[in-house]
């Protein structure tokens, strides 16, 4: 996979023209092989020296310390956001913690067009949830990486502690910030003047919502009023959720929490991406170090798939890759994810098998406009 251009001038500043290279087969085999496990991308490497050679070249190239986060992907993912979102907008952060078999990743990304971009990770030595130290460490350096920025920053029922809310709430920051976090629905809260009572003793009814300003949220003293909003997805074709959502605030508007803390599916799809439909995170056994930068391997081709599917979108030549939305179906069908990272496998098979193809075309030469057409368009989504 071509690394874009927005990519390759700050790379080419942090890493020797060998490493450069080494980066780029790298990010081609995850596209192919859809797998992060160094012994399969080690079988695969295309470097003519021994297995065991190739596997050491991987590892070390793994290790580099010019592949920290801060110093390598900040920039990179900074560039992205300043091209993909006008100066001072709005943006919509969400934490989350996945336990990909014995990884437990702890990541912040910012929602991109109903997927999440992966600004920064952990890895936690450990299993089950984070901490409010852990999470203060992964938020703390997005919010100066974003400073000229309006953030929202979304978090599930992991995230419920007050101590969070009430942190990022006093935070003495140049920009705003928002948070929304799901509440377990055995959380105490106090109306004013009122006496403490559970959030399942709210009444909410399916198709229902509710918003309360200034309350009390746990029985701890010490961290100030908040507002709540409540809702719960009204019953669709005979199904309905099974509780609804009780969302800790600082915003002021019932719809705009509910329709924000929406958009969290977006990091979900993003786990998605990169479990079973990308690149199969659950199957590397890689330290600490290594996993870690694997992981920025896949921010790497995760961000150009993304970004080059939006590219072919816009260029009209998406029916090349994939079917396209019917008249009545109201969601579309592949993001551009999807059409990136399949856009660069159809390219791969088209070179790859370009003299076979080529004798397919002659002995159908009636249908030759029609492959021009298309082969321009391979042309035009190389370029893009």
């Amino acid at each position: 996979m071509k690394l874009l251009p927005l990519y390759t001038d700050h790379i080419k500043l942090c890493l020797t023209a060998s490493q450069i290279q080494t980066l780029k087969i790298l990010i081609w085999l995850l596209t192919v092989q859809k797998t992060v496990k160094i012994e399969r991308l080690s079988a695969c490497f295309p470097l003519p020296i021994r297995y065991e050679s190739r596997r050491k070249h991987i590892q070390r190239f793994l290790t580099q310390s010019a592949l920290s986060l801060p110093l390598f992907w900040f920039p990179i993912i900074k560039l992205i956001i300043e091209k993909e979102f006008l100066w001072g907008s709005r943006l919509i952060l969400t934490i989350d913690r996945t336990q990909w078999k014995n990884n437990n990743i702890f990541l912040i990304a910012v929602i991109y067009k109903k997927r999440a971009l992966p600004i920064y990770w952990q890895v936690l030595n450990k299993k089950g949830s984070s901490n409010l130290a852990e999470q203060q460490a992964i938020i703390k350096p997005v919010l100066r990486l974003l400073k000229q920025y309006e953030l929202v920053i979304l978090g599930d029922r992991e995230f419920h502690g007050v101590e969070l809310s009430y942190w990022l709430k006093t935070q003495k920051s140049p920009q705003k910030i928002y948070f929304i976090f799901r509440q377990k629905q055995g959380t105490n809260l106090r109306k004013p003047k009122r006496e403490y009572q559970k959030l399942s003793s709210l009444g909410i009814k399916p198709g229902h919502q509710l918003f309360l300003k200034n309350i009390n949220i746990t029985k701890n003293k010490g961290f100030g009023y908040f507002n709540l909003a409540g809702y719960w997805k009204r019953k669709y074709n005979k199904k309905v959720e099974p509780e609804p959502w009780y969302l800790l605030t600082n915003l002021d508007n019932c719809q705009e929490v509910i329709k924000l803390y929406r958009s969290r599916m977006g990091i979900e799809a993003m786990f998605k991406d990169c479990k079973t439909g990308g690149y199969n995170l659950e199957g590397s056994q890689a330290n600490t170090q290594r996993l870690t930068n694997l992981i920025l391997l896949i921010a790497l081709a995760y961000t150009t798939s993304v970004l080059k599917g939006k590219s072919i979108k816009n260029s009209g030549h998406q029916k090349y890759i994939a079917r396209l939305t019917e008249a009545r179906r109201t969601s579309r069908r592949h993001s551009n994810f999807w059409l990136g990272i399949y856009g660069e496998l159809w390219i791969i098979a088209w070179e790859f098998l370009i003299n076979v193809v080529r004798d397919m075309m002659n002995l159908n030469r009636q249908k030759m406009p029609h492959y021009q057409r298309g082969i321009k368009a391979i042309s035009l989504i190389k370029l893009g």
